[in-house]
């Protein structure tokens, strides 16, 4: 009896097995191949840069490359905008069609991606297989050892996954993914510029060009520096007040205390002004966090005391006036909203103008019917380059870009890892980029965005690709690598200007207290000496006169901060990139 039930045993076992087999085999995408890579390039990927045959010819390499992981499954992540939607409802299906290989890409808020990238990194768990992670973590990840170096990597132990028409010389954000060493730590899959944005039709209007220059001197167009934004936004909000009977503001932002609200400043506000150094892609010694590096990029320190200007004259000019501005010249109600609550103000049409608007919302913005949208699909509004501040110096950055990029952490097992690279570059193949770019209007590839479908759509995009291939648009860039640690050193601004914004400090204080706190972060980190000789070494404390008194940043308090106001007719300005 026993000898029959093993026996018995044995077979449930054996059908078992057999049925396991046959449903591995059935749940395999058997039709993963050429054929489904033509129905893809013939039905989604256009338009392309590349041929037909040349889109084909890299999905033949996808297709070889992902034999070995044919089958497996991996998780990556992202933060949540049109872009990245488009990758995890479309690209995840191709890539599974075409490769065998079944993506889940996540969509959660920027703050959560960072959370689980740092709980990856100090548990050596692996979280997801790859994240889409913006470069203002590029002085973190340079430093910690944490993350892939993707020069070495693909010249190495993913080699025979890279992609051999890459092309990383054709990524716009290429610089900023590259450390300190000259190697490139993350893969661009988007990036979006902070540029200023204002109702180009009521900007033309011959009543309100008049009535500005009787009152202002100068001619009413896009502002170059602060105090014409300034003008601009008085004018609007209390000159002429109502438009076509509804009533008009001069100025959009938002002000709750909020972890956004850090993202408001270290996205380049202090750098607009004029806080930092001369150098691009960021200031150096002092960069737009007012942290100064010496010639190894070493922080030094943030305070004036240490020959930073997170405290100093020109950083405590930019919150001052981002706090007036806010106050007088917004909508009712945006001093309590935050980043998100505060996006669809700009659609409902009472607005005349923003110095700090994301490109990434372009596409929300050009849709027909909205109050902002002309009968004939083209914007009552424009994009243009971003004022800046009296302390602002030629041969500085001018604004902030996004640059989401594809981040691989040393953690993730090499298999996942594998598969996982061969998915980011199929976001941002050549096959793919281009229509992607048209859905999502986040450009990484110089050839994209010169492109004749951009050139065709150009006139409904509001001055988006004309930013996007002129020489200017170098000067807008995300966070250096003078933070050494993005996470522990964001969380200080929004709760420091938090106070200053819901009045429990005065702005000079609010500024002493966030320069003191990044200090000792640095300090922390120093004394830990887990950065090695890429970490900080923090001056000595000393005077600051001393400081103030030498050239460069940290910069003197000006005897003037509102200069006389300055401004350049739009389509001048157009015209000027154009010819470059």
């Amino acid at each position: 009896m026993k000898r029959f039930a093993a026996g018995k045993n044995a077979g449930r076992l054996f059908l078992a097995c057999l049925l396991g087999m046959v449903f591995l085999v059935f749940s395999q995408p058997s039709f993963a191949g050429i054929e489904e890579a033509k129905k893809w390039i013939d039905e989604e990927f256009q338009p392309s840069t590349l041929s037909k045959a040349e889109q084909l010819k890299e999905m033949e390499f996808f297709i070889k490359a992902a034999e070995p992981f044919k089958g497996m499954e991996i998780k990556v992540v992202s933060e949540t905008i049109p872009t990245h939607e488009y990758e995890s409802k479309t690209l995840t299906k191709a890539f599974y069609e075409i490769t065998g290989i079944k993506v889940t890409h996540d969509l959660i808020q920027e703050g959560d991606v960072i959370e689980k990238l740092q709980v990856q990194m100090q548990s050596g768990k692996n979280v997801f297989d790859a994240y889409v992670n913006d470069s203002d973590l590029i002085g973190t990840h340079s430093r910690y050892g944490h993350v892939v170096n993707l020069t070495d990597w693909m010249a190495g132990d993913g080699k025979d996954v890279t992609l051999p028409t890459l092309d990383v010389d054709d990524f716009m954000g290429k610089s900023f993914t590259t450390g300190p060493d000259g190697k490139l730590y993350q893969l661009p899959d988007q990036q979006f510029a902070n540029l200023y944005w204002f109702r180009y039709d009521w900007f033309n209007r011959d009543d309100f060009k008049k009535k500005f220059k009787e009152l202002y001197g100068y001619e009413l167009g896009v502002p170059v520096n602060w105090s014409a934004y300034e003008d601009i936004a008085q004018f609007f909000a209390e000159h002429v007040r109502e438009v076509d009977g509804k009533a008009i503001y001069g100025h959009m932002d938002y002000g709750k205390k909020a972890p956004d609200l850090g993202w408001r400043f270290t996205d380049a506000w202090l750098s607009m002004a004029g806080c930092g150094d001369k150098g691009l892609p960021n200031g150096k010694p002092v960069d737009e966090w007012g942290i100064r590096v010496d010639e190894n990029n070493r922080p030094l320190g943030s305070s004036v005391e240490r020959g930073g200007a997170a405290n100093s004259p020109a950083a405590k000019y930019a919150l001052r006036k981002y706090m007036e501005w806010l106050r007088k010249y917004a909508p009712p109600g945006a001093l309590g909203m935050d980043f998100y609550q505060s996006l669809p103000a700009l659609a409902k049409g009472n607005v005349a103008q923003q110095i700090f608007w994301y490109t990434a919302f372009t596409a929300d913005m050009v849709k027909e019917g909205t109050p902002v949208v002309n009968a004939d699909g083209t914007p009552k509004w424009r994009m243009a380059p971003s004022p800046h501040g009296p302390y602002w110096e030629e041969g500085m950055k001018l604004g902030y870009q996004d640059c989401g990029s594809w981040t691989l952490l040393k953690s993730t097992p090499l298999d996942r890892r594998k598969a996982a690279w061969l998915f980011a570059q199929f976001c941002v193949a050549k096959t793919v980029s281009l229509k992607k770019t048209h859905v999502g209007l986040t450009p990484i590839r110089d050839s994209d965005i010169r492109h004749q479908s951009f050139t065709d759509r150009a006139p409904k995009l509001g001055g988006l690709v004309e930013f996007y291939r002129s020489p200017a648009r170098v000067q807008w860039t995300p966070t250096g690598t003078n933070v050494p640690d993005y996470p522990k050193l964001a969380q200080l601004w929004w709760q420091n200007i938090g106070e200053a914004v819901s009045g429990e400090v005065t702005v000079s204080r609010a500024m002493d207290n966030l320069a003191a706190e990044q200090d000792k972060i640095l300090a922390r980190i120093e004394r830990a000496g887990i950065q090695g000789d890429k970490g900080p070494k923090l001056n000595k404390k000393m005077d600051p006169d001393f400081w103030l008194n030498k050239p460069g940043s940290p910069k003197a308090k000006l005897a003037n901060e509102k200069p006389q106001g300055k401004t350049v007719d739009y389509d001048e300005l157009i015209k000027a990139w154009q010819s470059n």
